[in-house]
């Protein structure tokens, strides 16, 4: 804006006033005797081209605006067409205004143009607008901060007129107001001091008090201050605008609460945590005091009836009050919330809480608001939004609580949900895990299972521990792909499919293709059954890996494979850490490669450790420095299993819970005595029954087990004839004292023998079948060698007990 139109915009005074428009002063002949400079920038004329001649020449008769109809010449104030000195049409608006008591000058006749009328007029419109109608509040202050003058809005405002409270300074009219924007001073007075100081204007600083007319409520406006000077730049007080902006305020912290909910509830998959985060998200910004209660169904994952809600047991789950929670204490920073005993609660018949539960609707009475959370047709429990005595909750509150409630009740629902998941997949998992690990008598042993934490959800690990033929055992440890119930199954599964082809006595290599090939084939059926057009369809059995590792306590020699598993650790009684060579293999059902094993010895004492990588891996960890803190504390030799256990855990998962779920088997090896094994080798000849019964009947009197002479020899007999008769020398035939009484016999043949039922005619075939009649069990395992047939005796009930080095 130009100076010229600041000054003409400062300048209040009308365009027909005399001092501003175009004046000429006529005579009774309606001659020109007077002419303003105004006058001359108007129309042209100057002062000596002008007068003397009729006013007509400026103002024709008849030429009046075609907006008004033609009017007499000096009718009054009209809009006349006046003519320019160049020929020019103005459309001008005019007033007359007589002369009283003058001698030659009759009237004085002023002009200005129509659009300067028109401008003032609407300034003049604004004005009063501001003045009557505007729903801004507007404040004049002097110097001494003392209002002087203020519109209706400010009037209505303060519930009377402004005769009874002019004068009054700033701070008297709200004494308990403050200025809640920050970086700004807080009070009125120091705002409009600094203002009428600085000359510096403040807009949108927002107020925070309570009106006359409203001494209840706190009300929230938007205030501007500027200063006020005259035409001279002399200041003469300072200007207020207010404008009420508490309902918008409302709505935007209504927004921000839905914001802040949104953010909060629902990021934990528990129940327990997603009640408290409603209460932490309500107080104290939508109510003093939220209490959440639950139905004991939903606590374990279940869902309530969906009848007779009103007799439903609830349990207080969360509970905040801002008379009790958020207080600071000097240098310990806010107080937590209380903690809440999750006691069950009996509402009172006729309580809002009772009413809710009884229409399954929301109740409000006063500053009691009761929500019920729904899910689907079924009510999981109540919030209750408790505010100060007289603060109601209004309509658009109401709508708010009902919002936060129903997202707060889809959250609950989905923990709710995942807690029954959860539950199931648990009690699977123990159910298809090892519920006891019978002492065995090639090792100690100590184990450790730690699930994952409640986000992730149940995993696949597993641990085996498996007796074998010839007093040998099998470790096994197996991790499947993802979580859920469907991880839980597949590693019973896998589990249960190991533990078969282990008594089968397979050596690792070929256990482990078995199982491969079963689980190739197992996601070829279920892509054929489930997968999708493009075939793509992910089982979590593929990608499974699994470690077998077979210990024998006699030669003392351990022969592992694994399938993507990580290899295990060793160490041997002296200390030194060391994590064997071990071919890797490709994950089961993925094909392509084939496994390959090692066999190591292992001095008696020393240490095998089996785990998954849920133990040694994590998120702010790598694989490597998780082996480097297992292997150190695994080097204490004089630490027992169990301790070494529970140092691995706390050392590696201080938390108590990873993402992955871990597994982990420590084996320390043993070694028969030679005094519980003893070893023939016999020609393959008919002779070789009888000297192996003559041998195993002295060996078992050495021992004294001269009860099971009979069924041993008959076994011993049966097994070596059927080796002389059916396979190739020489035969080994072997005793096994341990926890019972093994009878092994083993050829260079690969054919097995197989029990049948012979017939009344059939003059053999009844010596295998009479042999299962005498022993526990009794089986075949084949070594690269030949074959080894194996039987197993109970020892009578005083019968001598193991020793073991």
């Amino acid at each position: 804006m130009t100076v010229w139109n600041a000054e003409r915009s400062s300048d209040f005074r009308g365009p027909l006033d005399v001092n501003r428009a175009a004046t000429a002063v006529v005579d009774a002949q309606d001659t020109v005797i007077g002419w303003s400079p105004a006058a001359e920038r108007l129309l042209g004329y100057k002062a000596e081209e002008i007068l003397g001649k009729p006013v007509a020449t400026l103002l024709p008769p008849g030429q009046a605006a075609a907006v008004l109809p033609p009017p007499p010449l000096f009718r009054g104030n009209e809009i006349r067409v006046a003519l320019h000195r160049d020929g020019r049409e103005l459309t001008v608006a005019t007033a007359v205004c007589p002369l009283a008591g003058a001698d030659t000058a009759l009237r004085v006749v002023v002009a200005t143009e129509l659009q300067d009328l028109r401008i003032w007029e609407a300034r003049q419109s604004l004005l009063h607008g501001l003045a009557t109608q505007s729903p801004v509040g507007l404040a004049i202050y002097d110097t001494d901060l003392r209002l002087t003058w203020c519109n209706s809005a400010y009037e209505q405002e303060m519930g009377r007129p402004l005769a009874e409270f002019r004068g009054s300074r700033a701070d008297e009219l709200y004494s308990e107001g403050k200025f809640v924007t920050r970086g700004h001073p807080p009070t009125l007075d120091t705002v409009m001091r600094h203002v009428l100081d600085t000359g510096e204007p403040f807009l949108d600083l927002h107020f925070q008090g309570r009106p006359p007319t409203d001494p209840e409520t706190d009300h929230l406006w938007s205030c501007a201050y500027y200063r006020l000077q005259d035409a001279n730049g002399h200041v003469f007080g300072v200007c207020e605008d207010a404008f009420d902006i508490t309902d918008r305020y409302r709505a935007q912290r209504r927004l921000a609460l839905l914001v802040e909910a949104g953010r909060g509830v629902g990021t934990a998959l528990d129940v327990m945590v997603t009640a408290e985060k409603i209460t932490e998200v309500a107080v104290p910004e939508f109510a003093s005091t939220v209490t959440v209660d639950l139905a004991r169904a939903v606590l374990e994952g279940e869902v309530p009836a969906t009848s007779g809600s009103a007799a439903m047991s609830l349990v207080r789950v969360a509970r905040c009050s801002a008379d009790e929670a958020g207080q600071e204490k000097p240098g310990e920073g806010p107080a937590p919330a209380p903690s809440v005993s999750h006691s069950p609660v009996e509402y009172p018949s006729g309580s809002p809480q009772d009413r809710s539960l009884a229409s399954g609707g929301l109740v409000l009475d006063d500053s009691v608001l009761v929500v019920p959370l729904r899910a689907g047709n079924s009510t999981l429990g109540l919030v209750t939004f408790i505010r100060g005595t007289g603060a109601i909750f209004d309509s658009g509150e109401v709508s708010l609580a009902d919002e936060l409630v129903a997202r707060t009740a889809v959250s609950i629902d989905n923990a709710r949900r995942f807690t029954r998941e959860r539950t199931a997949s648990l009690a699977l998992q123990r159910q298809l895990l090892p519920q006891h690990v019978p002492e065995q008598s090639a090792v100690d042993l100590a184990y450790r299972y730690l699930p994952t934490d409640d986000v992730t959800g149940v995993g696949g690990d597993w641990f085996d521990v498996i007796p074998l033929s010839g007093t040998r055992v099998g470790l096994v440890v197996g991790d499947v792909v993802g979580h859920g119930l469907q991880a839980a199954a597949t590693m019973g599964r896998l589990r249960t499919t190991v533990r078969a082809f282990a008594q089968m006595d397979l050596d690792p290599v070929e256990l482990l293709s078995r199982l491969d090939d079963l689980v190739a084939q197992s996601a070829e059926e279920q892509r054929a059954e489930l997968g999708t057009p493009d075939g793509m369809y992910a089982d979590v059995t593929t990608g499974a890996t699994c470690l077998y590792a077979v210990y024998d306590p006699v030669s003392r020699r351990c022969v592992m494979a694994r399938a993507g598993h990580l290899p295990p650790a060793v160490v041997d009684p002296d200390g030194r850490l060391s994590f064997p060579d071990l071919p890797a293999g490709p994950p089961l059902g993925l094909g392509g490669l084939p496994f390959e094993s090692m066999e190591i010895e292992l001095p008696v004492g020393s240490l095998l450790a089996l785990f998954t990588d849920g133990l040694v891996e994590a998120r702010d960890r790598d694989i490597d420095h998780g082996l480097d803190i297992l292997g150190r504390v695994l080097s204490d030799r004089h630490v027992s299993l169990e301790e070494l256990c529970d140092r691995a855990v706390a050392e590696l998962l201080p938390g108590g819970s990873t993402a992955d779920d871990t597994a982990l088997l420590l084996v320390r090896t043993r070694e028969l005595d030679p005094s519980q094994v003893t070893e023939w080798e016999l020609p393959a000849e008919p002779v070789a029954a009888g000297q192996a019964r003559e041998l195993a009947t002295q060996q078992l009197h050495r021992w004294g087990l001269e009860e099971l002479s009979f069924a041993t020899e008959l076994c011993v007999s049966e097994l070596v004839t059927n080796a002389v008769r059916y396979a190739e020398g020489p035969i080994q035939v072997r005793l096994i004292r341990d926890r019972t009484l093994l009878c092994e016999v083993a050829d260079r043949g690969h054919t097995s023998p197989h029990l049948r039922h012979s017939g009344d005619d059939d003059e053999g075939g009844r010596g295998l079948f009479i042999v299962a009649q005498l022993v526990q069990r009794w089986g075949t395992r084949y070594t690269r060698s030949g074959k080894t047939i194996w039987t197993e005796q109970a020892f009578p009930t005083t019968g001598p007990s193991s020793s073991l080095s």
